[in-house]
This record gives C-alpha cells, structure tokens and sequence, in this order.
C-alpha cells in the first residue's frame, strides 16, 4: 500500500504563491511518477503537473510559467511551489503517485485565491 500526505494549502490573495508539499510512504517503488492534479467546484479533475523518478516534468497549460514542480527521491516527497496565483486556481489539489499501472491518490488540499 501507498499513503500520499499533503500539506500546503490555504488561502491567498492573486498574485500570491503558495508550495504544496506531498510525502509518499509505503511500499514506493524506484521507478513511478508522482504529481499534481486539481478539481475546482462543479468541474472534473484535472492534471497540474508530473515528475517521473528521473526528473521529467510535464505541465498543463494552466500553469505553465507560473507552476514548478520538483521531488525529493530521497524522501520520496513532490513539491508544486505555485505563483502570480489566479482565482482560477481555486481548487482542491490532490497529490499522484503512480506506479507499475496502480494510481495513488492523497485526500486533497484546498487552495483559495481571493481576487
């Protein structure tokens, strides 16, 4: 099993930024991707970012620019530090951890970007 702790989130104003932290523990294997995925109200889940274990990113066009994403392999651990913040990122952000096909999933963290 694999359990995805995150922390991080809150509440800003735009123009704002905010660093998502996610801790994965478990049995965690060398080779997986971990990342960042959001769902505002009414809307579906939507990716933000991933980094695979070799340090491959891939961003959605929302935050380009504006979004880094980074890992710790050691502490198994994948950050999202987030800036120039738009209402639009209202949402609940949830951390990824895939591996070997299975999907992980963390409870979510809210971030709020006041206007």
């Amino acid at each position: 099993q694999v359990q995805l702790v995150e922390s991080g989130g809150g509440f800003v104003q735009a123009g704002g930024s905010l660093r998502l932290s996610c801790a994965a523990s478990g049995s965690i294997l060398r080779f997986n991707a971990m990342g960042w995925y959001r769902q505002a109200p009414g809307k579906q889940r939507e990716l933000v970012a991933t980094i695979t274990s070799g340090g491959t990113t891939n961003y959605a066009d929302p935050g380009k620019g504006r979004f880094t994403i980074s890992r710790d392999n050691a502490q198994n651990t994948v950050y999202l530090q987030m800036s120039s913040l738009k209402p639009e990122d209202t949402a609940i952000y949830y951390c990824y951890l895939g591996q070997m096909g299975s999907p992980y999933w963390g409870q979510g963290t809210q971030v709020t970007v006041s206007s």
